[in-house]
């Protein structure tokens, strides 16, 4: 596996030549002839290329030698990871017959002057099935039974929907004529204005869908009804998972209406609505899609059969993360599939492994070494002679660029029957760079040093960065530190997030418990007999900034408050924060000198009169007692929740 060495004098043969010429016309400007003809041009021409020569064998050493010293030690430079985001296909009209939306299916950002398209690839088949409303069932409170509804609503007469006034728990189920799986259902409601007392864009109702394991919450994009209170639409995301079951000897595909609490300070039912009747369509379906371009049955050539052949792959850098790729060799029953591993020590003669170079794209097979007997030794297996080897699948491209924000996504590469446009309801999260030479350089004394094993605070954050390179910041807390337990360490891992109009959203800032047990199955094994290796996220201290800015003359004050709040959520950020910019240092308080720096350092302003520091839950949006130094906490990390900023004429 090669990784790219620098130079250490990238000078070439013109370069030299020209620069001699520039000594002969300041040293010696009575030598006015440099064309190529003269005899003089000719000697230069002759020293620039043993220089050159001489400069070839210079970028041999010294870091080229340390580079490829971490080549011999096996050290690989980490990919890119990809950012995935939910994308949502809408229909142009409601599904009439079964549609499948390909794996691979390719939809990106808009392209614009400055800035080229941002390519995202579906990563499975997204079925889209039509439905109708098959059923409708009501529970009223904790009664056992429900109540059969579906002739009321076939022959549209008026029924309540729930108790009169509705009680908490009471429950709306709509049965569909199958599962839904994944689809974007649209609900005509017709129903007249009867549940009174409640606020339209807030109501007290949620809706769920039963996945087999349980009621899971859907998301709404459209509620036209306001809480069932007046005709309108409603489009239900069911989520992936969704099951037909029985209820009640009614077997359908079950969504249900269920009253809750209502938010603080908004008003619960007073009556119950009233509904006249209910159609149901598929109008959409959502599906995960990577930052990345699907490459599909590569073919990489022929087998020579002898140990240690390497393929290169056309595409590159392969995306690491949970998209793997696909190796299979050809057989006379058909092409079989090949296992990656991350290197051949622990491969057999027979075991058919190969060893993937992610960045420099390169497929490499088993190679064979020689004992002391002169007999060789296989590790791994070799493709026969004559054997065709292709890349099934993977994906290329991926990078921090792929963290897009909500509704970026809104174009499709190749047009779909029946398919009017895209979108993602969410941000794109989990974009990370490749390692750069720099960042591989420093990594290579520690893992020289661990050898695969943690014993120190940096070993295990080079550890539980290599098994989760998607993530953004990783910490690692040892005992003593914070709460952490005797004979304990705490790994702290904070995901790559997008920014929503320059903030970051709390939820985004919690990895997702894949990449938690990924981390800690591989801690585990390299962690020292006895010590407890804990991974979670941090614990982040929201911080709110109240201040009154005086603006400079002629200039807008919003355009000053702006730019105030801008500099705000970019400082005190766990991601690209801090004094260097690249997250908020574990554990470093917020001070009210330094908030106070930064504000009057904002262009425009012309004084800062008035700056508060307040803690805050970003959970609950309570603010705690104002503070001149706001302590974080070993391992913990400043998150910024609603700054608050007036900015006044001068």
């Amino acid at each position: 596996m090669v990784l790219p060495a620098p130079s250490l004098d990238d000078r070439r043969f013109q370069e030299f030549v020209d620069d001699a010429k520039k000594y002969v016309m300041r040293r010696c400007p009575e030598w006015t002839d440099h064309n190529v003809s003269d005899p003089g041009v000719t000697l230069i021409e002759t020293f620039a290329f043993m220089t050159e020569q001489l400069c070839y064998r210079l970028n041999r050493v010294p870091d080229r030698l340390y580079v490829k010293f971490l080549e011999l030690l096996g050290l690989r430079m980490l990919p890119p990871t990809p950012a995935e985001v939910g994308v949502t296909f809408w229909l142009s009209t409601p599904a009439r017959a079964p549609l499948v939306i390909r794996a691979g299916t390719k939809v990106s950002t808009t392209r614009t002057e400055s800035d080229e398209a941002i390519v995202f690839s579906t990563v499975a088949d997204l079925p889209l099935r039509p439905t109708a409303v098959a059923a409708v069932r009501r529970i009223r409170g904790t009664g056992v039974g429900s109540e059969n509804q579906t002739g009321v609503v076939e022959l549209g007469k008026e029924f309540e929907a729930f108790s009169e006034p509705p009680k908490l728990d009471d429950v709306l189920l709509i049965g569909l004529v199958d599962e839904a799986s994944s689809c974007a259902v649209r609900i005509d409601v017709d129903s007249r204005t009867s549940g009174v007392g409640v606020n339209p864009l807030h109501p007290p109702i949620v809706w769920e869908a039963w996945t087999g394991d349980g009621w899971t919450e859907c998301e709404l994009t459209t509620d036209e009804t306001g809480g069932l209170n007046r005709p309108g639409r409603v489009v239900v995301h069911v989520p992936e998972g969704h099951r037909a079951s029985v209820i009640d000897e009614q077997r359908a595909g079950w969504l249900r209406i269920r009253v809750v609490e209502p938010l603080p300070g908004q008003p619960a039912y007073s009556s119950s609505p009233v509904i006249r009747s209910m159609r149901a369509g598929t109008v959409g379906g959502s599906v995960t899609a990577v930052h990345g371009e699907l490459v599909e049955f590569e073919e990489l050539g022929e087998s020579e059969g002898t140990p240690g052949q390497r393929f290169s792959l056309l595409r590159g850098p392969v995306l690491a993360g949970s998209h793997a790729p696909v190796l299979e060799v050809a057989t006379d029953e058909g092409w079989q599939e090949w296992t990656a591993v991350e290197s051949f020590a622990a491969s057999g003669r027979e075991d058919r492994h190969f060893v993937l170079d992610a960045v420099g794209g390169e497929v490499e097979f088993g190679p064979a070494t020689r004992l002391e007997d002169g007999g060789l030794r296989r590790h791994g297996a070799v493709p026969p002679r004559g054997t065709r080897v292709r890349m099934r699948s993977y994906y290329h491209g991926g990078g921090a660029r792929g963290n897009v924000a909500r509704f970026a996504v809104d174009t499709l590469k190749a047009s779909i029957p029946f398919v009017s446009g895209v979108t993602n309801l969410h941000p794109a999260a989990g974009g990370v760079d490749g390692e750069t030479l720099d960042e591989a350089k420093a990594r290579g004394p520690i893992m020289l040093r661990t050898r695969s094993r943690a014993v120190t605070a940096e070993d295990y954050e080079a550890i539980a960065r290599e098994a989760a390179p998607e993530v953004a910041r990783i910490h690692c807390v040892t005992a003593g530190e914070d709460d952490v337990p005797t004979g304990s360490v705490k790994v702290l891992v904070v995901p790559a997030a997008a920014h929503r109009g320059g903030e970051l959203a709390f939820a985004d800032l919690v990895p997702g418990e894949a990449t938690l047990a990924r981390i800690a199955d591989r801690l585990e094994e390299v962690r020292l007999v006895g010590t407890r290796v804990l991974v979670e996220p941090p614990r982040y201290r929201g911080i709110t900034v109240v201040a009154r800015l005086v603006a400079r003359t002629r200039l807008d004050p919003e355009e000053i408050r702006t730019r105030a709040l801008s500099a705000l959520y970019s400082y005190l950020n766990p991601l690209t924060g801090g004094p260097d910019g690249t997250g908020w240092p574990f554990g470093r308080r917020v001070t009210h000198g330094e908030v106070f720096a930064l504000l009057q350092s904002v262009r425009g302003v012309d004084v800062a009169e008035d700056v508060r520091l307040y803690g805050a839950n970003p959970v609950t949006g309570e603010r705690g007692n104002e503070s001149t130094r706001l302590q974080v906490g070993p391992g913990g990390l400043v998150f910024s929740y609603d700054h608050q900023v007036r900015v006044e004429k001068s």
